[in-house]
């Protein structure tokens, strides 16, 4: 049994964990690159909510409803005509 043959189960413990180093960085980068898509589209929909606010509020403001009249005292029904 020669040196490199007491080295072969670390060398192939070294690729394992190599290569288990890598897919955590991949795995790192593909989370990070979702979390900016999702704040990316986070910020365009609360921009477009605020804008609408806005818009219903300014809306609202030139145009507003009609104050209701206060209704009459309505009768319950028909009323009975005795004989």
């Amino acid at each position: 049994m020669g040196p490199s043959d007491r080295n072969d189960p670390q060398n192939r413990a070294q690729a394992v964990f190599t290569a288990s180093e890598q897919r955590d960085k991949s795995v790192r980068a593909e989370i990070e690159k979702e979390r900016a898509a999702t704040d990316a589209k986070t910020a365009r929909l609360r921009a477009l909510r605020l804008a609408k606010e806005a818009a219903d509020a300014a809306e609202q403001a030139a145009n507003p409803p009609p104050a209701a009249a206060k209704a009459g005292r309505k009768s319950a029904g028909k009323k009975s005509v005795k004989s």
